[in-house]
Formats: C-alpha cells, structure tokens, sequence
C-alpha cells in the first residue's frame, strides 16, 4: 500500500508530522481493548497515571489534542463568570485555539507582551501590569473588569524556553495574588531537555499542565491533561460534554507510552541537530539570518538578502525528499520556520545543507538579490 507521505524523507514543517512505526503498530496491536468512557481501559489508565506522577500531580485525563486539553482546564478550573485570564500575546491558546476561551468558559483574555527581557519570554513584571485584582472588582464594587482568575504559560514557545527560575517567580507571584496557574506544555518535554531537569520540577508549579504527546515525544495523536484528582473528574465531564469520549482509546495510549520511553531520550541529539543545521544555514547561505536563538527544535530562518528566494529552496529540497513550510507568517515571503524531530537524521540535515550550498553558489554567478526592510516577524504560537 502507498501512501501520500512516501516520498517525503525528511518533514521539517512540524514535529506533528512524525510517522507511526511498525514497532508501534505492533505495540497498539497488543494493547488493551477496554471502553475508556467507562474506565475500563487498562493502557488508557496506565499512560494517565504514568504522566501524572512523571508530572508530579495527583491524576490525568488522556485526549485528543492539545487544544482540548488546554480547554478542558479552563473550563474546569474556572466555572463562574466573570473572569479573565493572563497569556502570553504569543501564545496558542489566544491565536490558534478558534475563540475556545471565550466560547467554551466565557473567559476574557487579556494579552501579555514580554517586554522585560526583549521578548524572550514572560515575567513577573510584564504580568503585573495587566493584572485585575480582585478587590477592584468584588470589594469596590468596579463592575467594568473581569478579575483574573488565572495565568497561562507556554513552555516551549517559538522553541524558546521559559527559565524555571522564572516559572518559579511567576508560580509564586499567582499564589501571593490567589489565582490559578496553568501550563500549556505543548512541546514541555523539550523544555526540560533543554533545561536539564526534571518534568516535575516545571509542572508541579502549576495548577493545571497540558502534556502534548503529539509533538517532540512523537506519539500518532494525544495529550494528558494532569492535575488534582477533582480537577480531572470536572475536566472528564466537560471531555464527555465537549463530545471527547475516547472508545477503544488503548493503541494509541500504548504508542504514546512507547514513545515516552524510547523517543524522548533523544530529544539532545534533536536540539543538537537544530544547532547544527542553524550553523550551516549561515554559513553556506550568506546575507541569511537565524533570526530566534535555537534552545531546542526550532530553526527560524529569514534568506531576505541571499540571493534566493524562499519557494525556489522549498522547490529544491522537494526533488530530495524533503518539505519545509512555505512561510513562518502570514505576509512573509522571505523566513520560514524549521522544525526538527526524533525522525530527523544527520543524514537529512547533511543534505538540506548541500541544497542550499548548491544555491547559494548559483546565486553568487547570478548576483546578489536586493535586500528588504521588511520587519521580521515571529510564527507567534503556531503548531
């Protein structure tokens, strides 16, 4: 049987785009077969409370997505109106989760922009300045804001990592003002990789953490939603609510097992290529810009000023096997967003190399290509 991916060798264009093996289909086929509405899943419960304790928390709640999990504890943990809610200006949960805060827990957003350490990521004093207290909402009777009830982080976010002694300030900062925090830890097994730590030492700080499975661990769908065991039992009736009941959920619950063990103990040689491939991109492509430091799988690539254009290097990788995005934000034509995983070889990066060594040199008897003023833009929180 062919299938439409065959061709592809190597897919930078997200580490959602990873293959089942056969290993894992062997695995699924000798999973257990039970009705996870009914909880009787013997996988499905092993994965929940393997992630949990991996988490430090008390249970979990295996989904389909990250999307749903994230939702899930909003709506969960914030069950009365009115309320408002933190995030980063970036994050998935504000751009990419199609208006679920407000539609599904009638929550208010207001957006953070770092901007106390040139935007790498969030802190205690960026949050402080859109903070709604409580008191100006209860006690003076103000019925004009939304009181924030809870903080939302993204670890990674555009594959940067948010410092835990920084998770710790903030994770303190909620607890001093009473509200809730949560984690969207879409790519979290990245961050602790690249932190070199413990996951629990980051998730048991919040209150609430969204563990994509999907992402860098590899796994062919599904996220777990960990937290106290009377928030996943509101969580596991909105999941039902939400028409998220698993059936016959136990193959894809022993593949995301099989993953944890085998694929997220090469999450270093991961990052260590991203590296790489950001070094040879600047060295084989002059006047292109790595425009986003790589602290874990993501390459931010402008060739604004290279000579090439953006689509003729996607064309040319495509004859070799190999697809990139078209673009790492709506009106670029000129960055592109490389995203490496557990599939991703030496091998392939070698040769993404070698494309782009072979443009470059025509590029140079061609002639330089005029340089843009465009501002660079950020892929703010796509996945």
């Amino acid at each position: 049987m062919h299938h439409a991916s065959d061709h592809v060798k190597a897919d930078f264009r997200s580490d959602t785009l990873t293959q089942p093996t056969d290993e894992m289909f062997k695995i699924m086929q000798q999973a257990s077969r039970g009705d996870d509405v009914y909880g009787e899943d013997d996988c499905v419960r092993s994965l929940e409370a393997h992630v949990a304790k991996l988490a430090g928390h008390e249970a979990g709640l295996f989904c389909a997505s990250g999307t749903m999990t994230n939702q899930l504890a909003f709506r969960a943990s914030l069950l009365v109106p009115p309320a408002s809610i933190l995030c980063d200006s970036r994050s998935h949960v504000f751009r990419h989760e199609a208006g679920g805060l407000a539609a599904h827990s009638h929550l208010t957003v207001y957006p953070v922009k770092p901007v106390s350490n040139q935007g790498h990521h969030l802190t205690v004093q960026d949050l402080e300045q859109e903070f709604v207290d409580s008191e100006f909402v209860v006690d003076d009777g103000d019925v004009h804001m939304a009181p924030t009830r809870m903080i939302s982080l993204e670890n990674t976010l555009d594959g940067t990592v948010m410092p835990l002694q920084d998770v710790q300030a903030i994770a303190a900062f909620a607890r001093e003002k009473g509200v809730l925090l949560h984690l969207d830890g879409a790519r979290i097994w990245n961050a602790v990789v690249a932190q070199g730590c413990e996951l629990a030492e980051y998730t048991r700080l919040f209150d609430s953490a969204s563990l994509c499975l999907s992402k860098g661990i590899g796994a062919p769908i599904g996220s777990v939603l960990v937290g106290n065991k009377a928030l996943i039992q509101k969580a596991r009736h909105f999941r039902k609510m939400f028409g998220g009941g698993w059936r016959q959920a136990g193959g894809l619950a022993a593949a995301a097992e099989w993953c944890i063990e085998h694929v997220w103990p090469t999450m270093t040689q991961t990052h260590a290529l991203a590296k790489d491939l950001a070094e040879g991109l600047e060295q084989e492509l002059p006047g292109a810009t790595v425009y986003t430091a790589v602290e874990t799988n993501m390459v931010f690539l402008d060739v604004n000023g290279s000579g090439i254009q953006l689509s003729e290097l996607s064309r040319h990788l495509k004859t070799k096997g190999i697809e990139i995005g078209n673009r790492a934000a709506p009106d670029s034509q000129t960055q592109v967003r490389l995203v490496l995983h557990w599939q991703i070889t030496r091998a392939h990066v070698d040769e993404f190399l070698e494309v782009v060594q072979g443009l470059a040199a025509q590029a140079k008897r061609t002639g330089p290509q005029i340089k843009s003023d465009q501002p660079r833009k950020r892929v703010y929180g796509s996945r």
